[in-house]
């Protein structure tokens, strides 16, 4: 049998199974398995996959979330901040006496003299350990979250998505995003792990119940 005629026999097997029913339109399919995936603890499943990234991540109590950042600042060695414009005030208000606060508005030479940079953030995503940036109030314009050594961004318990189709569906698509998945890092050179190239080489994630 040649190739053509094989080909024949099979399209018309499936014209033959296919014959009397009635094509269903797409939208009458139901998708629940491609929005609804429950978990017991998003948050912490979120956190788990954000650890796998190799970066560092804790839960805190709303109302301890400046001095973790105090804390974390501290431990990763950091001296000069920058906090973006829009950012809780009781973060700076906390960290002001200890550590220099650097102006959110600061050019590319003076960024390179900050060494962490605090941010609030958009969205999480759990099921890929996933932090978006829609660069809105607290999360400041991109160049403060890639020139610096250390990123400490502080997501909100309530903006975690459970997927990447859920977090879509919370940004404005008309907003610069920015996607971070654990810190800045390259296999490209002889599948070598190089941290720091495309942004920090440090990334903490606190996750709180912020509103």
């Amino acid at each position: 049998m040649s190739a053509d005629s094989a080909r024949e026999a099979v399209l018309g097997r499936v014209r033959e199974a296919l014959r009397g029913t009635e094509r269903q339109p797409l939208s009458a399919v139901p998708r629940d398995y491609r929005t609804s995936r429950p978990a017991d603890d998003l948050v912490g499943l979120f956190c788990e996959a954000v650890a796998d990234y190799k970066a560092t991540v804790d839960r805190v109590a709303g109302d301890a979330v400046p001095s973790a950042i105090a804390t974390t600042a501290r431990a990763s060695g950091a001296r000069r901040l920058l906090i973006p414009d829009g950012a809780p005030r009781a973060w700076s208000e906390a960290l002001r006496e200890e550590f220099e606060l650097v102006d959110p508005a600061a050019g590319t030479e003076a960024l390179e003299q900050v060494d962490a940079v605090i941010t609030t953030a958009a969205v999480g995503i759990a099921s890929t350990g996933t932090i978006v940036l829609d660069h809105g109030p607290g999360q400041g314009r991109r160049a403060v979250t890639l020139v610096p050594d250390v990123h400490i961004c502080v997501v909100a318990e309530n903006q975690v998505a459970d997927d990447v189709p859920a977090a879509m569906s919370r940004l404005d698509p008309v907003r610069p995003t920015t996607f971070i998945s654990g810190p800045s890092a390259t296999s490209d050179i002889e599948l070598k792990r190089v941290e720091g190239v495309h942004g920090p080489r440090t990334l903490h994630v606190l996750v709180a119940p912020m509103p």
